[in-house]
């Protein structure tokens, strides 16, 4: 997983793009522990019948984004749901074994709501079939019939199943038998929002405490201080006038794990290639500095990971791993070292589209050329000698407040004519990330993620301060290239 732009669909709904997990639109957004779920109020402004339950009142989820409805009562819709998505639901009671469900689809390969008690592997409730209604705002509604209605408050989820590696439903509201609602979905004094089609762009993330994880301002400022302290080195004639320092990396372990995205929720994610420290669902950068590395430049025991690449379903091993830290922008003198504990990610694993040839963020090959492509054009065939490649490039300009945020992007952002300026005026390192594949490419790929479009890194910072800093004076701030130290030759 630059800075994503808020979405707006396209022409053509068939063709509806994904975002990453941010809860949107009216909702006052709350994170759980700085994770890619989220506690979320229900927005006002539709028009309630006895025993609804609004969609966008979830509790937590993955996956979801909020737009207005153009459907009847008006309001708000959940979207953007694709395969293995979730809605989770607190405190409902659950009226009648009869429930319905106001859906839309413009996917024709449809699949299932699944309605289960206590969690997502909880309890089967029911089942709601999705079959396309012909567009995205096309309302139609949905029955599934539950054995018996359970007693007593419920914890609710939504579990989207489909063969689809795309969107394929929206959610408008459900009808689950009583006028009781969720106890996280408490009424907005917001003026009612009016019905717009589904190519309104959604609203902004909201910022709130567990989102927008502030930075340390004490460990920061004894970073800068470290930073200040380093002696600059003076730069011999030969030596190759780029801002820059790497650390190669093997693999630490592969587990459906993101301590990012997903934390302390073992199993949730797809799977993910990990280098550095060993990482489960539940580290952090002040665990990951007291753990062995697989990373050669001393000082660095920050983890860095990517979806696992696929080839007819079974892992591909890497050949080789390194992350380059540079500087982009005009004046490397002005980057400085990381905040501890600062995380980000770059990409978007819900990207699921076409890479042909020519397209932007292309695989590629390396050490040869390019032979074709596969049959379905989205991989390079490399020749005999060479190996796939990624290269994946985060940002490098700071907010200077935050270490985290809801989509763990934002605290993050692009230069503007080579500064960093404006919401985002600290510089830092640009990282680069090399995922050498020990794959010449070609048919049968796929990452765990789904297709190569939905390919993204995660960065957890846990170098030790002055090692970091050093290199940083010595190597960036000078305009010199370095190896995984900070010196030359």
């Amino acid at each position: 997983m630059g800075k994503e732009s808020q979405h707006v669909a396209p022409p053509d709904p068939k063709r509806r793009r994904r975002a990453t997990r941010v809860v949107l639109g009216v909702a006052v957004v709350a994170a759980l522990g700085a994770s890619g779920t989220y506690i979320a109020t229900a927005g006002a402004g539709e028009v309630t019948t006895p025993g609804t339950l609004q969609a966008e009142a979830f509790a937590a989820q993955s996956g979801a984004k909020t737009e207005n409805t153009s459907d009847t009562g008006g309001g708000r819709n959940v979207g953007w749901l694709a395969n293995g998505d979730w809605l989770e639901y607190r405190d409902v009671t659950i009226g009648s074994a009869t429930l319905s469900a106001r859906i839309a689809s413009d996917n024709t390969e449809g699949g299932s709501i699944e309605a289960r008690l206590g969690g997502r592997s909880g309890t089967l409730l029911a089942t709601f079939p999705v079959a396309s209604t012909g567009g995205w705002q096309k309302w139609t509604t949905v029955t599934a019939k539950a054995a018996k209605a359970p007693a007593g408050k419920q914890t609710l989820v939504l579990v989207m199943k489909s063969r689809s590696r795309s969107d394929f439903v929206n959610i408008n509201h459900f009808n689950v038998g009583t006028a009781a609602a969720p106890s996280s979905a408490a009424p907005s004094s917001a003026a009612p929002s009016s019905a717009a089609p589904t190519s309104a762009a959604p609203t902004s993330p909201s910022a709130s405490p567990g989102g927008w994880v502030p930075v340390d301002e004490a460990a920061w400022k004894e970073t800068l201080a470290l930073h200040k302290a380093v002696q600059p080195k003076a730069v011999p004639a030969g030596i190759v006038r780029v801002p820059e320092f790497h650390t190669n990396c093997t693999v630490s372990g592969e587990s459906p794990d993101d301590p990012i995205v997903l934390p302390n929720l073992p199993g949730a994610s797809h799977l993910h290639t990990f280098f550095g420290p060993k990482v489960t669902a539940s580290s952090t950068g002040e665990q990951l500095r007291k753990q062995p590395t697989t990373c050669d430049a001393p000082g660095d025991n920050s983890a860095y990971w990517a979806p696992t690449l696929l080839l007819n379903g079974k892992p591909v091993k890497m050949k080789n791993f390194r992350a380059y830290y540079g500087a982009k922008i005009k004046d490397p003198a002005t980057v400085v070292p990381f905040p501890p504990g600062l995380v980000m990610v770059q990409g978007d694993a819900k990207r699921q589209v076409a890479t042909p040839k020519g397209a932007s963020g292309q695989f590629w090959c390396a050490g040869s050329a390019e032979i074709g492509r596969s049959a379905d054009g989205n991989w390079p065939r490399c020749a005999a000698g060479g190996n796939l490649i990624y290269q994946l490039t985060y940002q490098d300009c700071w907010d200077g407040k935050h270490i985290d945020s809801p989509d763990h992007k934002s605290h993050m952002g692009p230069s503007v004519n080579g500064v960093c300026t404006g919401k985002y005026p600290v510089a830092v390192p640009n990282i680069s990330m090399m995922l050498g594949y020990d794959s010449l490419g070609g048919d049968g790929l796929t990452l765990s993620s789904g297709m190569a479009s939905s390919i993204h890194g995660d960065f957890m910072n846990a170098w030790d301060p002055a090692k970091l800093a050093a290199l940083v004076k010595v190597c960036i701030n000078a305009d010199a290239k370095c190896g995984t130290t900070p010196s030359f030759g």
